[in-house]
């Protein structure tokens, strides 16, 4: 037995205290990975004849191997703190020096760059102004403060249902006697009993064939009813109107009663059954409230209007929908079938130097007639105004996400991750930070959650992966071996006090 034997015990007992003591001051460092002290025995040289007869010389600590085993995640709800859940390092840039690290606490520095606590910048994909990420190479992120753009709206999208059961519009019909009418008959007119019967459209004539008799014609569809005269009874026209006479015909006397129409009047709720309205944006961001009006014309037929709440509404065209209450058809407001089923045209004029007028295309292909409430099943429009950045997002494939004002999003930018052929041959540069090495082979950069490479988890970070029971189980022996080899070198002494001694 040596001094040599037992000193370098001691060293291997000291470096495994020191690890282990690392390992337990890092037990909250986030993103710290715990190292394991790995030893290897010595022995000296020898002949080939002598090989049997081979005696230690101690032991020496051969590396100091950390364990890259995934730390618990713990939600922070910091919008910069990220966590990586499977394989992978944040690459880090130090004035274009790269380096790797699991420690996901960042902020944004005053230039926007976002960095962590050492001020090293977060590299990744570039987004441009419009969203879409460029992956030809890692540059350092930062989250833009600009305000993004307006966007015109050119399309209005309405899915309504328009209640099969409301009124016609229209207003008392006209009676009209005849030019040769010889009896003493007098009316009172034309009554509409059931507003919402779509023979109300319908033109009649009224004849009395004698002084008791008489025959309803309907010239818009080509019917006829016959039926005997009291005086002061109503005369049924089709199934919403009636018209009542007094007095005594003579044959030959007639009556035609037509229909009124109602005028549309967009300050007068009576002229129409429904309307609506939502906001369009011109390509400045400037914003105004545009109207719809509906209003039922015929049985299955709807005239559309529409305009700015500040401007004058005007036709747009009319829906015609069948027995099942499907659209089936679109005219615009000359009459002519539109190009798209529901997609009627539209102009708004615009007054803060945005291109005027301002066409727009609402479509209404989903709109149903069917008996219920007048209502919106869904309303949007393609454009929006100018909005500010109020938060941002990093989704787990690593795409940070920003939120505007304007209800809008846009991607910023997307975290990469790299991840090495033998994380161990990384060197240990300090501050939750590692160097490649050629141990270690070259960075593989991808996007988190494509092949080996683990995905993200915003607003969260990665704990330290040291398990403080089994550390302190390992410092009482490493104690205990640091106390066996000094036994060694205290007996090697006492074998020397006895030569001595003789």
């Amino acid at each position: 037995m040596s001094y040599q034997t037992g000193l370098s015990g001691l060293s291997a007992s000291s470096s495994d205290l020191d690890v282990i003591g690392n390992n337990i001051a890092n037990a909250n460092t986030v993103g710290f990975k715990s190292g394991t002290a790995e030893f290897a025995d010595m022995y000296a040289n020898s002949v080939a004849t002598a090989t049997s007869q081979q005696i230690g010389i101690g032991t020496q600590l051969s590396e100091v191997q950390q364990q890259f085993s995934q730390g618990t995640i713990t939600t922070t709800n910091q919008a910069l703190n990220v966590a990586i859940n499977g394989n992978g390092f944040f690459q880090m840039s130090n004035n274009g020096t790269l380096t790797y690290s699991r420690n996901g606490v960042f902020q944004l520095d005053k230039n926007g760059f976002i960095t962590n606590a050492e001020g090293l910048d977060l590299m990744g994909y570039a987004a441009n102004s419009s969203g879409i990420i460029n992956t030809a190479q890692t540059v350092p992120l930062t989250v833009p403060t600009a305000n993004i753009a307006p966007q015109a709206t050119t399309k209005i999208t309405a899915g309504l249902n328009l209640n099969a059961q409301d009124n016609i519009m229209l207003g008392t019909p006209t009676v009209t006697a005849g030019a040769t009418n010889t009896g003493s008959l007098t009316t009172t007119g034309a009554t509409i009993t059931n507003a919402a019967a779509g023979t109300n459209t319908d033109k009649y004539t009224i004849n009395f064939t004698s002084a008791t008799a008489y025959t309803v014609t309907d010239t818009t569809l080509g019917t006829s009813t016959s039926g005997t005269y009291t005086a002061g009874t109503a005369i049924t026209l089709g199934n919403g109107e009636s018209i009542t006479f007094s007095g005594t015909p003579a044959s030959g006397d007639s009556y035609t009663v037509t229909q009124n129409p109602t005028t549309f009047n967009q300050n007068s709720s009576s002229t129409y059954n429904y309307s609506t309205s939502t906001t369009a944006y011109d390509s400045l961001g400037g914003s105004q409230t545009v109207n719809m009006y509906f209003a039922k014309t015929g049985s299955g037929t709807w005239d559309v209007y529409a305009g700015t709440s500040t401007g004058t509404a005007t036709l747009v065209g009319t829906a015609n929908f069948n027995s099942s209450g499907t659209l089936v058809s679109t005219t615009n407001a000359s009459g002519v079938a539109t190009s798209t089923l529901g997609a009627f045209s539209l102009s708004i004029p615009t007054t803060d130097g945005s291109g005027t007028p301002q066409n727009i295309t609402l479509n209404m292909a989903s709109t149903t007639q069917y008996g219920g409430k007048d209502g919106v099943n869904s309303l949007s429009t393609n454009g929006y105004a100018a909005g500010t950045l109020t938060s941002f997002t990093v989704g787990s494939d690593g795409t940070l996400t920003g939120n505007y004002s304007n209800g809008q999003t846009a991607a910023l930018g997307q975290i990469v991750l790299a991840n090495f052929s033998n994380q161990n041959g990384l060197v240990d540069l300090g501050n939750n930070e590692y160097g490649q090495t050629a141990a270690s082979g070259v960075a593989q950069i991808s996007t988190p959650g494509s092949t080996n490479h683990g995905v993200l988890q915003g607003g969260a970070v990665e704990n330290s992966n040291v398990d403080l029971t089994s550390e302190l189980v390992n410092l009482i022996t490493a104690q205990r071996n640091y106390q066996a080899n000094a036994q060694t070198i205290k007996t090697q002494q006492a074998v020397d006090q006895t030569l001595i001694n003789l």
